[in-house]
C-alpha cells in the first residue's frame, strides 16, 4: 500500500465537523474549554473519541510557547525513590492528578550538583510548563535557583530557611508538628513515661516540626523532654536502627519510642527484636506517614496518617492555578492517628 493510500491521522477539521463546530471551538476545548457552551464542548469530546484524535503536543507549543508537561523534582539520591515508599506514593499521585488535565509528568532526580545543574539547563530551557518539587533540604539551591528563574513550582513540605522571593515558595504539606503531639498524647495516654524519640533530619521541615510537637507534649505533660531522648536518623530503616541502638545504649529504660517515619521505625523494630525488647510490651513504638512500610511486617506500625492522595492533587491544583497566573499559595493538611501492633 502506497503511502497516499495509508489512512492519514485525523486532524482537528476533521474533530469539528464530526462535531459540528467551528475550528476554533474546538481548539478552545483542547485549552481550556474557556467561552464554550457546555453542550459543544461534550460534542467536541465525542468527536475526539470518535475520531480518535490526537492532540500534536508540538505544534500546540509552537503556538502556546507552553510544553504542556511537568516535572516531579527529587531532590536525594536516586536510591532513595526506591527505598522510601513516600516518594512512590506522591509520583504515583500526581501523575494520576496530572492525567485529568490531560498533562504528562517528567521524572526527574537532582541528588547531586552536578545532576543539579542538569536540570536548570533543562527546566529554564522551557521543556516543562513547571515543577512539582520534592524533598528539597535547607541549603539546597535548587528552589531558591527555580523561583528566580521565573519557573513555576510547587514543594511538598513547607519550605525552611528561605529567603527573598523563595520565602513566598508555593508548597502543599501535612501537619507535621500537630501529627507528632497526636502520637506523643497517645503514647503518654498508653501509660509510658520514658518517650524517647528518632527524629528526621535536622534541615527537613519534618525533622524540625516532628520534634518540635514531641517535645512540646512532653514539656506540657512533665515528663522528660532532653536532649538525652533525642537521636537522629536520615528518613532510612538502617538510619532508624542505628538511632534506636544509640537511644538503648543512653537510655536503656525508655518504655516508648516516636519515630518520625515508617522506614526508620521498621529499623528501630530491628534494634529493640535484637536486645531483647518487646513490642508494644517493653517500648510502644509509633511511626510516621502511613506509608507501606507501616504494613510491610510484625507487629504493624501505630503511625500517623499523611493524606498522600490530598498532598498529591493539592499540588498540582496548585501549580495548575501558578500556571493559570494565580498567586503563590500555601496548603497545610490534617493527618490521622492509626493504631495498629506497635503501640
Amino acid at each position: 500500500m502506497s503511502s497516499t493510500e495509508r489512512r492519514r491521522p485525523p486532524t482537528i477539521h476533521d474533530v469539528a465537523r464530526e462535531a459540528g463546530v467551528s475550528r476554533g471551538t474546538v481548539s478552545r476545548v483542547l485549552n481550556g474549554g474557556h467561552n464554550v457552551s457546555p453542550a459543544a464542548a461534550e460534542a467536541v469530546r465525542a468527536a475526539i473519541r470518535k475520531t480518535g484524535y490526537v492532540v500534536n503536543r508540538h505544534a500546540r507549543s509552537l503556538i502556546t510557547g507552553r510544553s504542556d508537561s511537568v516535572a516531579f523534582l527529587l531532590t536525594e539520591p536516586q536510591e532513595k525513590l526506591f527505598e522510601d515508599p513516600n516518594f512512590n506514593v506522591l509520583l504515583r499521585g500526581c501523575t494520576q492528578a496530572l492525567a485529568a488535565h490531560d498533562i504528562p509528568l517528567l521524572l526527574m532526580i537532582a541528588g547531586t550538583p552536578a545532576e543539579r545543574r542538569r536540570v536548570m539547563r533543562y527546566v529554564t530551557a522551557g521543556h516543562v510548563d513547571g515543577v512539582l518539587l520534592v524533598s528539597s533540604h535547607t541549603g539546597d539551591p535548587i528552589a531558591e535557583q527555580l523561583v528566580e528563574a521565573g519557573i513555576p513550582v510547587v514543594a511538598c513540605g513547607k519550605p525552611i530557611g528561605r529567603k527573598g522571593r523563595a520565602a513566598r515558595l508555593s508548597h502543599v504539606a501535612a501537619d507535621d508538628r500537630d501529627g507528632a503531639r497526636e502520637m506523643v498524647r497517645h503514647l503518654v495516654s498508653l501509660g509510658r513515661r520514658r518517650i524517647a524519640t528518632v527524629a528526621g533530619p535536622m534541615d527537613t521541615p519534618g525533622g524540625v516540626d516532628r520534634l518540635a510537637g514531641w517535645r512540646e507534649v512532653l514539656t506540657e505533660t512533665g515528663l522528660p523532654a532532653g536532649d538525652d531522648l533525642v537521636a537522629h536518623g536520615d528518613y532510612s530503616r538502617d538510619g532508624g536502627e542505628r538511632a534506636t541502638a544509640e537511644l538503648l545504649e543512653r537510655v536503656p529504660d525508655l518504655d516508648a519510642l516516636f519515630v518520625a517515619s515508617d522506614l526508620m521505625a521498621r529499623g528501630a523494630l530491628a534494634a529493640l527484636d535484637r536486645a531483647g525488647r518487646r513490642v508494644p510490651e517493653d517500648v510502644a513504638v509509633g511511626g510516621f506517614d502511613d506509608s507501606p512500610a507501616a504494613v510491610a511486617g510484625l507487629p504493624e506500625l501505630t503511625t500517623i496518617r499523611q493524606p498522600w492522595d490530598r498532598i498529591s492533587s493539592e499540588m498540582v491544583r496548585v501549580l495548575m492555578g501558578l500556571l493559570g497566573g494565580e498567586e503563590s499559595s500555601a496548603v497545610i493538611l490534617p493527618t490521622e492517628l492509626v493504631r495498629r501492633g506497635s503501640a
